[in-house]
């Protein structure tokens, strides 16, 4: 593996065991709001998952007048799951091991930063250098990228990037940062049929393994 200086990990499926619920929150918000079989409506949002759900509603259904409502829907009712979640041991083991052998390691989310922040802080047993949400217009990819690149005097080759979606893949190679796909939202072939010879991971612990 090349020497990268930062890790940055993405949150939700990657770090934190939510995804199921946001799935079984989305597929029931599809269904409700456009109709769709929640089975399918739940695969579909796996399979888009990685930016935030505004966006993907748009790509399932392009300039519906629906999709604004359909999305507050789902932000509001996700949050009860949310925050009943915690950091897994071996997620905070393996970002205590990172860091202890010198990698900055980063949390770059889509969901919202506030609420990140909050999530974060009520977790005191695991400590980020640093925290990146959503905002209007700052989202995890590029805009999360540059910070890192700022803020730690680091370019995109020094960078690891460690997600769960397709999508957390795409915006990594997009920018010329090396990616590795956290097995469990997407299967390890899933990840290989769409980035041939990427690395993956079944759990964070194998990053560090991967890495010494």
């Amino acid at each position: 593996m090349p020497a990268f200086k930062v890790i940055v990990m993405d949150f939700d499926g990657t770090l934190v065991d939510t995804m199921g619920g946001f799935a079984d929150v989305a597929g029931d918000v599809l269904h409700r709001w456009f109709g769709t079989d929640p089975v399918l409506a739940r695969r579909r949002y796996l399979e888009t998952s990685g930016i935030p759900f505004r966006q993907q509603v748009e790509i399932l259904h392009p300039g519906d007048a629906r999709n604004d409502a359909a999305a507050e829907e789902f932000e509001s009712r996700k949050l009860a799951g949310f925050f009943a979640e915690t950091f897994p041991r071996d997620a905070v083991a393996a970002v205590g091991a990172l860091q202890a052998r010198g990698f900055k390691v980063v949390v770059s989310s889509n969901n919202f930063q506030e609420l990140v922040d909050e999530f974060c802080a009520r977790h005191d047993g695991v400590s980020f250098d640093v925290v990146l949400g959503a905002r209007e217009g700052f989202y995890k990819g590029r805009d999360h990228f540059r910070v890192v690149e700022e803020r730690f005097a680091v370019t995109p080759g020094e960078m690891l990037f460690v997600g769960d979606s397709l999508k957390d893949g795409e915006r990594a190679l997009a920018c010329g940062v090396a990616f590795v796909g956290k097995v469990g939202t997407f299967t390890r072939d899933e990840f290989e049929a769409r980035f041939p010879g990427v690395r993956t991971i079944e759990r964070l612990s194998d990053l560090v393994e991967l890495l010494s």
